[in-house]
């Protein structure tokens, strides 16, 4: 659970400094899908604050499928001016007539055991929540759509130099861990036929490696377990070596880097999310946490289901520069991160 520390409500502020033409949002209406998650529920504290302390009268519709979740990870904050609860399922049809400026689109299964054990709710969950999203955007409701995918999408390349939007690797079609990156890959093609046959206004963001203190207990994600390990008082566990290299970003870079290409990006462009001071191996990330929070690093071997849910690439470093030819930064380093992933936490 999240803590509203004075440093992340801080650092809500701090990264309105690195997003160009932030001044675009004022009375805009957004929907934000998933917006319980990790990324989601970072997207709406960062413009519930625009609201709070500027004023830019944002309506700030938070889409998930439970309004008493909804209450419990934003407590009194729902009762902040611009705050909607909207209801959304991503297998079912959207509902509704509301028309949105802008819809971030971050719904989808993010857990790494749901890889592994129910992929076919993976990739239907991915598809059909893109295709309801896209057909709700051609009835006119929608101004502009990010569609959130993943690093995933790039697969398997030889080499540790960074991908590139345009860079596409290697996939095993049969491998039913492909189901997340498959799946976004399809959500990515979806978007751009939309854009060709009905003329939807929409960008690609693909982030990295996400993380901070807006991950729930229950991800699986290993620089998530991480973090709530070593805040609550254990050594990491690493069930590999931890050579694999990985472009991990901090949610409230992520939260600044995904706006930036809401209101900036060239539509039908697709733009990496990393932090180019941030791109460090799986044992390198584990470090910062242990370094941060005093604790050790020990060996185990993995299971074979913990095994079938791990990221096929070994390499998902990302390249930044069409991001940062936008005018976006990052600001939080993974040593940063880390110390301030472990300082909100709470529970």
């Amino acid at each position: 659970m999240l803590a509203y520390t004075e440093e992340y409500v801080s650092d809500l502020a701090e990264i309105r400094k690195v997003i160009p033409n932030l001044e675009k949002v004022r009375g805009k209406r957004i929907l934000v899908t998933g917006a319980g998650g990790l990324i989601g529920s970072a997207i709406v504290d960062f413009l519930l604050q625009l609201n709070r302390d500027m004023d830019a009268q944002i309506g700030i519709y938070a889409g998930g499928r439970s309004r008493e979740k909804m209450s419990v990870r934003f407590g009194n904050r729902t009762k902040y001016a611009g705050f909607h609860f909207f209801p959304y399922d991503a297998m079912r049809e959207i509902d509704s007539t509301l028309c949105f400026d802008y819809v971030l689109h971050a719904a989808g299964i993010s857990n790494t055991s749901s890889y592994a054990e129910e992929p076919v709710e993976v990739m239907l969950t991915t598809l059909t929540g893109m295709k309801h999203m896209l057909e709700y955007a051609r009835r006119g409701n929608v101004g502009r759509l990010v569609c959130i995918s993943s690093s995933e999408i790039y697969g398997k390349k030889d080499g540790r130099e960074p991908y590139r939007e345009d860079d596409y690797g290697y996939i095993d079609l049969l491998n039913p861990r492909a189901c997340y990156p498959v799946s976004k890959r399809a959500a990515e093609t979806l978007c751009a036929s939309y854009d060709k046959e009905y003329g939807i206004a929409y960008v690609t963001a693909r982030p990295g490696h996400v993380y901070g203190p807006t991950a729930a207990a229950t991800d699986r994600r290993a620089v998530s377990q991480f973090a709530w390990d070593v805040h609550s008082g254990k050594d990491i566990v690493m069930k590999s070596a931890g050579a694999q290299l990985r472009s991990y970003c901090y949610v409230l870079d992520c939260v600044s880097a995904l706006v930036t290409i809401m209101l900036n990006g060239v539509c039908g462009t697709a733009y990496n999310v990393s932090n180019p001071c941030a791109i460090v191996s799986i044992r390198g990330m584990a470090e910062c946490f242990a370094r941060a929070a005093g604790r050790r690093i020990v060996f185990a071997e993995a299971s074979e289901r913990e095994r079938a849910g791990y990221n096929l690439m070994e390499n998902s470093a990302l390249a930044s520069e069409r991001l940062e030819a936008l005018g976006w930064r990052g600001l939080f380093d993974m040593e940063a991160g880390a110390a301030r992933t472990l300082h909100s936490l709470t529970g």
